[in-house]
């Protein structure tokens, strides 16, 4: 059993000043759903607990002109019910509404779904989609990366001792576009996804003029698909057209085998969820009934 010691900052220059202090040996709390299944696996072995509890002004929801404002204390319960959220990028809400079960949905974090950094994480690439910008905060200041920067390696993300993720951004899609989210869990409840897929594709005169795909579940981060806006572009959507980008997005994964699954079965499974997912964000780009 690790000794471990807790503190309980009041604000987040005390949370990150505290963890630069403490380096490898400290580790942020927010909900502990990530985290405490992660000391049981003896995988965490930092022994000082910085709780985030006390820092409210990280929690919320809300529109901050042309940006939707998602503190990482906000949990993935009210980011599921959020009717902001779910009118602003739809796949965010569906990833959140897929997550575990209500009880852990009521814990968990916006925050610690990023920086927990699991490949099967439902929340990022719903935001890779959305072109979302992560806020990190640290002792000295505030600075904005992309959340396609965010993660480096399985496990790990571009945060270094003492910087906190304070805040998910993300800009308001253009009217044309839809978005959808697809996964397959190997049951309900709390399983974890197999493989998940994030889409949007932007529609205008009955073409297709931006798209992306996010994966999750099937390489060691979350990953966009590179060209498939240049492979959609100045296309009709179509079956036989989002057939040929799901081929895309299986080329684009590398999945492992493990208890859930084979990487071909992944793979297969993969190809199914990124046609659903582009099919239905094509039919919700369409429904704007925008398109001129």
């Amino acid at each position: 059993m690790l000794d471990l010691r807790y503190h309980q900052p009041s604000s987040v220059r005390d949370a990150c000043m505290l963890g630069r202090r403490l380096g490898t040996s400290g580790v942020f709390l927010a909900g502990g759903t990530e985290l405490v299944p992660d000391y049981r696996r003896g995988r965490e072995t930092a022994v000082e607990l910085i709780s985030l509890r006390a820092l409210h002004e990280l929690r919320g929801i809300s529109a901050d002109g042309d940006v939707l404002r998602i503190g990482s204390l906000a949990t993935v319960a009210e980011l599921a019910r959020s009717a902001l959220a779910e009118q602003w990028l739809p796949a965010l809400s569906e990833a959140a509404r897929s997550l575990g079960s209500p009880t852990i949905r009521s814990r968990a974090t916006v925050g610690g779904n990023f920086c927990r950094a699991v490949s099967c994480a439902d929340l990022p690439p719903a935001a890779l989609i959305g072109n979302a910008m992560l806020r990190i905060a640290s002792s000295d200041g505030t600075h904005d990366v992309a959340a396609s920067d965010f993660f480096v390696g399985a496990r790990q993300t571009i945060l270094l001792p003492g910087e906190l993720l304070v805040e998910v951004r993300i800009p308001r899609p253009p009217r044309s576009a839809g978005s959808s989210f697809e996964r397959f869990g190997l049951r309900k409840g709390l399983a974890l996804a197999v493989a998940s897929v994030a889409a949007r594709v932007q529609i205008e005169s009955g073409r297709v003029v931006d798209a992306a795909a996010a994966l999750g579940a099937v390489a060691a981060t979350p990953i966009l698909v590179p060209g498939l806006a240049r492979l959609l572009h100045g296309q009709a959507p179509s079956t036989a057209l989002f057939e040929l980008a799901a081929v895309a997005c299986v080329r684009a994964a590398g999945p492992i085998s493990d208890v859930r699954g084979t990487a071909e079965f992944r793979c297969d499974i993969l190809a199914v969820l990124a046609r659903r997912a582009l099919e239905r964000a094509a039919s919700r780009a369409r429904s704007q009934g925008v398109e001129s």
